[in-house]
């Protein structure tokens, strides 16, 4: 679904800018070379993309695994506690404002065909969605690639920029401006604030980078 690549796009995108911003920051107070901070930077976003794709997958195989699960439990318990289950759905068409009179012909319909039987109770009882089959793949590239995305924006002064501490400024204003247009974004697809969602994910990402840089400058002598 549209909302669940979103999703994992937001996760991917948000730590992608945030951690390899942080390191950046955190080596640039320790480091005279850009090189160095860029090959350090490139294997973190290598590792935490994988990490963070594979975090994605699992969450997605998880789901479809409970998902699967309690079916075959809610079958068992049509198969084995038929009336009980059928006092169930007669239950829920009241919460939804039927009277027990208009919910028994709906209940006897329902109940006749055991495949919708299930499925309605794994909907309106345990409140859970089929997951798509195809999603952990899916997640998991998603996840991975914005992460890669999202790490590039601050290592890209380094690669560019000779001298440390012009590709540590440019950094600066160049993943703070992303994070605040990415945060933008996030609220506007989420239904927050752009403005407000924009300044929290501008402050998240940039208190990081400034512990990382003053940690790294008190541990350096610097």
């Amino acid at each position: 679904m549209a909302s669940d690549a979103v999703r994992d796009v937001v996760i991917g995108m948000s730590d992608g800018l945030t951690v390899p911003f942080a390191l950046a920051a955190g080596l640039s107070a320790a480091l005279s070379r850009s090189s160095v901070v860029v090959t350090a930077g490139l294997a973190e976003i290598a590792a935490g993309a994988i990490a963070m794709g594979l975090g994605g997958y699992l969450a997605a195989r998880t789901d479809i695994e409970h998902y699967r699960s309690e079916y075959r439990r809610e079958w068992r318990e049509t198969e084995e506690l038929p009336d009980e289950e059928r006092k169930e759905v007669a239950a829920i068409l009241r919460e939804h404002g039927l009277s027990p009179a208009e919910a028994e012909p709906i209940v006897a319909a329902l109940t006749r065909n055991k495949e919708k039987w299930v499925r309605f109770m794994m909907r309106f009882e345990l409140g859970l969605e089929e997951p798509d089959p195809k999603r952990a793949p899916v997640s998991a590239a998603t996840i991975g690639a914005s992460y890669i995305a999202g790490g590039l924006v601050p290592l890209l002064p380094y690669m560019l920029v000779g001298r440390i501490d012009d590709a540590f400024r440019l950094s600066v204003g160049v993943t703070l401006l992303a994070l605040l247009l990415f945060g933008a974004v996030k609220g506007w697809l989420t239904g927050q604030p752009a403005w407000r969602a924009g300044l929290q994910t501008g402050l998240v990402g940039g208190l990081a980078a400034a512990a990382a840089f003053v940690i790294a400058r008190l541990v350096s002598g610097g």
